[in-house]
């Protein structure tokens, strides 16, 4: 599903070079339900970045089903990112004037549906995340965990195969935390890939593979026990 193959990311700058991601190598197999684990600067960030298709690698490849994301042009890599990923973000990044629905239409519109396709989808995504009784209420007039719920929706607007998550539990309270990784197990169990920044080691528990880095590099790679083939 996804490949990285000696993936390294530096920056220059006056005083010298910063190696925000040290050579790495890594699959991710489709279906799979991966934490990134680390202290702040370790490369998070970067990494899920990289494998977003937002951050050309310095060298190294980056494959998603067997094509190469960074050897590809611009606006090819674009419409990788639009019909294959999705992301999660913890800021949630809704339109603030604009109803859930409307937040979930938006992603819709590039996806050759008409508008009354659009809206029926946007519908039943709300509805997946618990919200069609709020397909009316902007930002301000759901709580964080709804936000957060839409944002979810607006995810699968394009149905993608990928879906990258950074900090997507930082915000919330105990309960939504809990359902926000339910749905992930969830996507997991339709077959799609789940990758997920986090800080907070109970949501890290709940993915099947956990990965920590530091200083840009791997430094464990761990299956969760009742993951492991017989």
């Amino acid at each position: 599903m996804i490949r990285l193959e000696n993936v390294a990311k530096r920056y220059r700058h006056k005083q010298g070079e910063i190696v925000a991601l040290e050579s790495t190598t890594l699959n991710v197999e489709a279906g799979e339900f991966l934490a990134i684990v680390g202290p702040s600067g370790s490369g998070k960030t970067t990494l899920l970045s990289t494998l977003g298709g937002m951050l050309a690698p310095t060298s190294g490849k980056v494959w998603l089903d067997g094509r190469s994301i960074y050897d590809a042009t611009a606006r090819a890599r674009a419409e990788i990112r639009q019909r294959r990923i999705g992301f999660v973000f913890q800021t949630f990044n809704l339109i603030p004037y604009l109803s859930a629905l409307e937040n979930v239409e938006v992603s819709l519109m590039l996806t050759g549906l008409n508008a009354l396709e659009q809206r029926g989808r946007a519908e039943l995504l709300l509805a997946r995340v618990g919200l069609a009784d709020r397909l009316h209420h902007t930002p301000s007039e759901l709580s964080v965990g709804q936000q957060q719920r839409v944002a979810l929706a607006r995810t699968l607007a394009n149905d993608p195969a990928v879906v990258l998550a950074d900090e997507p539990t930082g915000n919330l309270d105990p309960a939504t935390r809990e359902q926000v990784l339910d749905f992930f197990d969830d996507l997991c169990r339709e077959g799609r890939t789940v990758i997920m920044v986090t800080h907070d080691p109970l949501a890290a528990s709940r993915a099947a593979r956990t990965i920590k880095l530091a200083d840009g590099a791997v430094i464990a790679d761990a299956i969760r026990p009742s993951q492991r083939v017989a």
